[in-house]
């Protein structure tokens, strides 16, 4: 049974600074690790990262979306510059609707067994360059477009996040059949969609494949 909550009836903070009031002061490590461009360690760890997270902003609000490929997927260009090719999905382009809104983009990449994250925020626009884009070919098959992003930011972050989760600790993954499968919550979650008929739309979704 669902429980009904009432946020008027919580007490909130109002202000930036009462929040700061309430921590230490953050050390050098933290408060002066941001830099303008991507150095030797960012890329190395861009160019291992199998996964990584898009967040975008619009008139809609905020949206954050998953993409992942082998390692070196997305594409350092130069110092200052990403390119995030688009594979196959599900065609609603929630972040490229923000991105032709307000340009804004933030992006988390993540390798497998390494607990630090990266974090790279900046403006991101979308190309359709068949000759930028060929390098991001997978199985002979070259991305329609992708988002190059002009990096404003880059840093560090630290592993708590992580370790917390127990991300790469397998001892800690979930059975996967302890909950429903994806079609059956898509069923629940899509109002008139059957069974059958989200049987039917999966089977095309593995028909066109990964790329």
């Amino acid at each position: 049974m669902s429980q009904t909550f009432d946020p008027a009836s919580v007490s909130y903070v109002s202000t930036i600074d009462e929040v700061r009031a309430r921590h230490p002061v953050p050390m050098s490590r933290a408060a002066d690790k941001v830099i303008g461009h991507l150095d030797k360690h960012c890329r190395a760890i861009i160019e291992k990262a199998t996964f990584c997270l898009i967040a975008t902003h619009g008139s809609r609000g905020a949206d954050v979306s998953p993409r992942g490929d082998p390692a070196g997927f997305v594409r350092v260009l130069d110092d200052k510059h990403l390119l995030l090719p688009d594979r196959v999905g599900n065609n609603r382009f929630d972040s490229m609707e923000n991105i032709f809104e307000t340009g804004l983009v933030g992006l988390l990449f993540l390798v497998p067994g390494m607990a630090e994250v990266l974090r790279v925020n900046g403006r991101g626009r979308i190309t359709d360059d068949a000759a930028l884009l060929a390098a991001s070919e997978v199985q002979g098959r070259p991305p329609k477009i992708g988002i190059l992003v002009e990096v404003r930011e880059a840093y560090l972050h630290c592993a708590k996040a992580v370790n917390r989760a127990g991300l790469w600790d397998a001892s800690r993954h979930i059975d996967r059949s302890i909950l429903p499968t994806y079609g059956e919550m898509l069923v629940d979650h899509v109002a008139g969609l059957t069974h059958e008929e989200s049987e039917r739309q999966g089977a095309e979704m593995a028909r066109r494949g990964m790329y």
